[in-house]
């Protein structure tokens, strides 16, 4: 389931149109555009560690490496006068319901990686995002009448992936001590492993475009927003606290960003099962 400081303030996410949300003991449904789409979510927790806890720089380059444990976040509904919003409870963190107006909120997970095998580090939390006609519009016909444990011998995740779906990964920056050095060296390895698997070795330049967005002036302290959005096209645009940072149009590229998080090896398992679980629940209405 990946330092950056720009010379002025970062302003807030937009926050979206209020929705109204309901909470089944095991469920999340999530209202929006005047139309009711139930999502599932199915979280389990576990003890969280200090974020804060300081360790060798030496040793950042190794925090986004494939092979990180998850962690199963537990959430917890945060209403107020503006919004509906997710609260990751093992972070704090919370995510609305709905960004862009019309991309919906799927499932919530945490990145995890065990420094020098002595410490278990909370890097970031992410959610996954979707917008629910592209989903039934791309997958509704050979998905729609699927249960969750069908989808799973089918070729379902490698279709929402590829398809022409406007999807967004928001990245919720844990660990305070990020060092641009860090993230390139994250994104490259993860990232150069997916572009690799998907399209070959003949990724590089593909590779150095995406990373090259991480500017040496960029800082991600505690609590920055770096959004990964894949828009029509196979756009993917990163936006780092608001800031539109570069955009590439790679569907290859995009595949590589959308498996670290609902491939086969993702960094929270828990968190995909929870997305594939929301997906099947909007195919079905």
């Amino acid at each position: 389931m990946v330092s950056l400081r720009f010379p002025f303030s970062f302003p807030q996410p937009p926050k979206p149109p209020r929705r109204s949300f309901l909470r089944p003991s095991y469920a999340v449904a999530v209202a929006a555009g005047g139309a009711a789409a139930a999502v599932g979510f199915v979280y389990a927790a576990r003890n969280s560690t200090n974020p804060q806890t300081p360790f060798l720089e030496s040793a950042l380059n190794l925090l986004f490496s494939d092979h990180s444990s998850p962690l199963w976040a537990s959430l917890s509904l945060a209403e107020n006068s503006a919004a509906s919003s997710v609260v990751d409870s093992k972070t704090g963190f919370s995510f609305p319901s709905v960004i862009g107006d019309s991309q919906q909120l799927l499932g919530i997970g945490l990145r995890r990686k065990a420094i020098l095998g002595l410490k278990n580090i909370n890097v970031y939390a992410f959610g996954v995002y979707a917008d629910n006609d592209d989903i039934k519009e791309s997958l509704s016909e050979k998905y729609g009448k699927l249960t969750v444990s069908e989808l799973q011998e089918k070729d379902f995740d490698k279709d929402v992936m590829e398809g022409d779906i406007c999807m967004t990964v928001r990245l919720q920056i844990v660990y305070g001590k990020l060092s641009i050095r860090s993230v390139r060296s994250a994104f490259e390895e993860s990232v150069g492993n997916r572009l690799q698997k998907f399209g070959g070795s003949d990724n590089k330049e593909l590779l150095h475009k995406f990373t090259s967005q991480f500017k040496d002036e960029y800082k991600i302290p505690r609590g920055s927003v770096i959004d990964l959005s894949k828009e029509r096209g196979h756009v993917l645009r990163t936006i780092i606290d608001g800031k539109e940072v570069g955009s590439i149009q790679s569907q290859l590229l995009c595949r590589a960003i959308l498996d670290l998080y609902i491939g086969e090896d993702p960094f929270d398992k828990q968190a995909k099962e929870d997305i594939r679980q929301a997906l099947t629940s909007i195919l079905q209405k």
